[in-house]
């Protein structure tokens, strides 16, 4: 089976931790297997022999056969001893991101494909190395931003109760609750924990917002920020490039900062928006099966960009930012990404549950793979030390931004020089100015 014909079969997503990809319209419509459990249990099993990509090395076929003999011979009085099953026997899996969700879970968690969160906007990941429950990032303009959130943080508890040895899917029922309630998370950042307080909120998520800002010598730079790569993503940033191209603007800032993925789709679609050609990602499947994306020649734009990430920038960000840094398609500013390489699918099992699992890597055009690594920025800037509101984001305010416009106008000017010089004529001022700003450009 070739992986272009796997990923037609499932619905693959790169979100790390609370997510969705299919859901049932009534999961409590679902077949319940009430005298079959072990066919919800068989049925995940199944689906990890069959597709899980093993990252860390450790996974051993005999092993998860003899677990199937084990876990079968079992008898279980009901769904949550059956789950509880499915839990224990996806924990030798040593993959955080492989993971089972309940039939409500599953029917709750819409952010991809709906741009609906109801909770306090969050993303985790259990670290198997230190059992921590690791926050991505926060999304922006969900409660847990604008209390100050970030990403890497860790949450030591959660109304009091401690998150030691708690799994994702336990610490998510204890944050998610229904609109206008309020949870506590104790979260430990660098060596001083301290507790914050959230409501939580139905939030609606407008995947890009965009605008122009214009530079103190007057250029227009056009700025698009992506805060999730989820269905509507693509469509969002076209309409903002094309928006931006009828205001003469002379080049781009993309802002993926604190954004923690989507849809492996929508990130290909979108560095096609900026590479004409080259290779956007290649993704290697369990049994090394390789498909490769490439730009389709139809990029919007071929004016200079700068990327802006940081270590909130994870999964399809990664692709993006990995793309367009390999083919030399602009320079990426700020911090080192988070550094997650991995694809998950999302699978609807027999009784309406789910299970995401991970059934491929993905390497950048260079063939990097920078699963735990990340991408280094070509200009490493650090933020504000003290924070900025939200409105201040992609403005002169913003360190991070204001190094990224800085580079994108003296790309500007390089190519404007290189423009003015003609070959025919003395035209020495331009041919000394070019070689003043970057000999080795035109080495290059």
């Amino acid at each position: 089976m070739k992986i272009r014909k796997l990923f037609k079969k499932k619905f693959i997503i790169l979100f790390a931790t609370t997510f969705s990809g299919l859901f049932l319209n009534n999961f409590a419509e679902a077949t319940v297997l009430n005298n079959s459990y072990k066919e919800v249990i068989d049925h995940v099993w199944q689906i990890v022999y069959r597709d899980f990509l093993d990252s860390s090395g450790k996974f051993q076929k005999s092993n998860w056969i003899n677990l199937r003999k084990e876990v079968l011979s079992k008898t279980y009085s009901d769904s949550n001893e059956a789950y509880d099953a499915i839990r224990d026997m996806l924990s030798n899996l040593d993959d955080s991101y492989t993971r089972f969700l309940e039939p409500k879970e599953f029917n709750q968690m819409r952010i991809d494909t709906s741009g609906e969160l109801t909770g306090v906007g969050i993303q985790i990941v259990k670290d198997k190395e230190s059992d921590d429950l690791i926050i991505i990032s926060p999304i922006e303009g969900t409660p847990a931003f604008d209390a100050g959130i970030k990403a890497r943080d860790k949450i030591l508890s959660i109304d009091d109760i401690s998150t030691e040895g708690m799994n994702i899917e336990d610490a998510v029922k204890l944050i998610r609750g229904q609109k206008g309630t309020k949870v506590k998370l104790e979260i430990l950042r660098g060596s001083k924990s301290f507790f914050k307080i959230l409501s939580r909120e139905k939030i609606e998520i407008k995947s890009v917002s965009s605008k122009v800002n214009q530079t103190k010598n007057g250029l227009l730079i056009g700025y698009i920020r992506i805060k999730q790569f989820n269905a509507n993503a693509s469509k969002e940033t076209r309409d903002a490039i094309k928006d931006l191209e009828t205001k003469k603007v002379e080049g781009y800032v993309l802002d993926l900062r604190s954004n923690p993925g989507g849809l492996l789709e929508s990130s290909i679609d979108i560095s096609r928006h900026f590479i004409n050609k080259g290779v956007i990602v290649s993704t290697v499947s369990k049994d090394g099966l390789k498909e490769t994306k490439r730009g389709n020649g139809q990029a919007l734009t071929k004016k200079p960009l700068v990327v802006l990430v940081n270590e909130g920038s994870a999964s399809a960000s990664e692709i993006v930012s990995g793309a367009i840094k390999d083919n030399k398609r602009g320079k990426l500013v700020g911090k080192k990404t988070f550094g997650k390489g991995l694809v998950q699918s999302m699978r609807t099992l027999v009784d309406g549950s789910g299970l995401t699992v991970t059934v491929a890597k993905y390497l950048t055009p260079n063939g990097t793979d920078i699963n735990k690594s990340g991408i280094i920025p070509d200009i490493e800037v650090k933020m504000n030390i003290n924070p900025i509101l939200q409105k201040e984001i992609g403005t002169r305010k913003d360190k991070q931004y204001r190094a990224g416009e800085k580079e994108l106008v003296n790309i500007i000017k390089r190519n404007n020089q290189i423009s003015e010089f003609n070959p025919n004529t003395t035209n020495l001022n331009a041919l000394q100015n070019i070689y003043k700003e970057n000999i080795v450009f035109l080495l290059n």
